[in-house]
């Protein structure tokens, strides 16, 4: 084969651009219009959550609605209008931290760090991830870590790492913690109160996955972030390291604490303590949590000395670089707007759930694990997928002998794994958004740690299962 070919074969297996990897997903659902019947379940309020559940074996065939080709570009704008408080929320974070690093409080707190751990700075990989996996089990951070990424990833770079470094260990670190669940009012609470066990009750099997989960992603990103800092050629993000200018700055010559990062850090630390408060106390959302990261960032330029002009230049230039990765969840967004629209949901619910049933008995339990894993695909909510799948599988475990709390695990498990790969998560691409980083680079890096992760989960289902958890 002489230079030629290889170089047309080369340019034939090039990755697509995200977007087009999202339109034809868009265009794989349509297409599950005309294959799948059209169907729902029957839903009923729930008086003691006021949630809608699925009412079990009300599952019927209705009408017919596929997606016409021609109708797909209103749904995309559908699915970007339906997402427009996370798109927004994206943008408002982009500008937000463009106030806060221009203010260069970022580069000298890192420098700080930089220097205290020059010898020593894979320990911070498992700080972050056990800190992050902190606000996963209790306040259930997910979506919400993106605000943290920047922060990651400066101090990733800052210690010879890279920006995918410092976005695992910020948002991995969150995902093992919302996984395990061990104390989650928005996945483990609600699905124990659907499967009518007490409250949080089974903790201790939660505490071990946690454990696990930390041990296995902290040496998982140990080992690349080596790799990475011993030759910056093999980071799979080289592209964008070689585009950041202080990539290469002499660590000891970044600037050192003045008043105006202390005010900076004192602006941020009360801010992400009032997110906290908010999200924990008071139900805060994405119109909550925006408004008080445009606060943030307005008075932390202020507190730098800028001007409302400058401010306002900032803001704009932040949000400016991340539209393309915002706009990502949006068009992410259209696929289950399709789906939705044709009545196909429901039905791919019910099908999944039948195949369960028809397992042999000791593979059950896995078949609801792998059935809730699934599920996470077309409901990448955890409120969501709860209140869709638990009435519908705690039924089904009594039937074959399952145990209701090893159903929620099987839904916890579900629930958590796949976000981190998801290109429907909002979790994942508001992070990857704010980080700069290529979907497909992502995958690349997080595939192998994901079957990990799944390997880890199937043990603890069979364990579960035979101890009767």
């Amino acid at each position: 084969m002489n230079d030629s070919t290889k170089s047309t074969s080369r340019k034939w297996f090039k990755m697509p651009h995200t977007y087009v990897i999202l339109i034809f997903l868009v265009l794989v659902a349509a297409a599950l219009t005309y294959v799948v019947p059209a169907g729902e379940f029957d839903r009923v309020e729930d008086a003691a959550t006021g949630k809608t559940l699925v009412v079990p074996n009300s599952y019927h065939e209705v009408e017919s609605n596929p997606v016409g080709i021609f109708s797909i570009p209103k749904l995309i704008v559908h699915g970007l209008i339906d997402s427009a408080d996370v798109v927004f929320f994206i943008l408002i974070i982009g500008g937000t931290f463009e106030i806060i690093s221009s203010t260069g409080t970022i580069e000298a707190i890192t420098g700080r760090v930089a220097r205290n751990f020059s010898n020593k700075g894979r320990w911070v990989i498992p700080i972050f991830i056990m800190l992050f996996s902190i606000a996963g089990f209790t306040m259930g951070m997910s979506t919400e870590v993106m605000v943290f990424v920047p922060i990651g990833i400066a101090v990733a770079r800052a210690l010879g790492f890279d920006a995918l470094t410092g976005t695992a260990m910020v948002s991995l670190g969150a995902s093992c913690g919302f996984t395990a669940g061990i104390l989650n009012p928005f996945n483990v609470g609600l699905a124990q109160s659907i499967a009518e066990v007490p409250m949080f009750s089974g903790a201790w099997l939660r505490v071990i996955l946690l454990i696990c989960l930390i041990a296995v992603t902290s040496l998982y990103i140990i080992r690349y972030a080596g790799k990475v800092r011993a030759n910056p050629e093999k980071s799979l993000v080289v592209d964008l390291e070689r585009e950041v200018e202080s990539k290469e700055l002499d660590l000891t010559k970044l600037p050192r604490m003045q008043v105006k990062h202390y005010l900076t850090i004192i602006v941020i630390i009360a801010g992400f303590a009032t997110l906290v408060w908010g999200v924990s106390k008071k139900d805060w959302w994405m119109e909550e949590l925006a408004a008080l990261f445009l606060t943030m960032g307005i008075v932390s330029g202020f507190c730098a000395g800028y001007g409302p002009s400058r401010v306002a230049t900032e803001f704009v230039k932040g949000a400016k670089a991340i539209t393309y990765g915002a706009l990502i969840i949006g068009f992410a967004r259209g696929i289950m707007v399709v789906l939705d629209q044709g009545s196909v949901i429901d039905s791919i619910v019910n099908g999944l759930s039948v195949l369960v049933g028809e397992l042999p008995g000791p593979v059950q339990v896995l078949g609801m694990y792998l059935f809730q894993n699934v599920m996470n695909i077309f409901i990448t909510s955890g409120t969501g997928m709860a209140v869709t799948t638990m009435p519908i599988m705690v039924p089904l475990a009594d039937i074959i002998g399952v145990t209701r709390q090893t159903t929620v695990l099987a839904f916890q498990l579900g629930d958590g794994f796949s976000n981190m790969i998801l290109p429907t998560s909002s979790a994942l691409m508001g992070s990857l958004a704010v980080s700069g980083i290529p979907y497909q680079k992502w995958v690349k890096f997080f595939w192998p740690l994901m079957l990990m992760w799944i390997v880890i989960g199937a043990v603890l289902m069979v364990v579960a299962h035979m101890i009767n958890y």
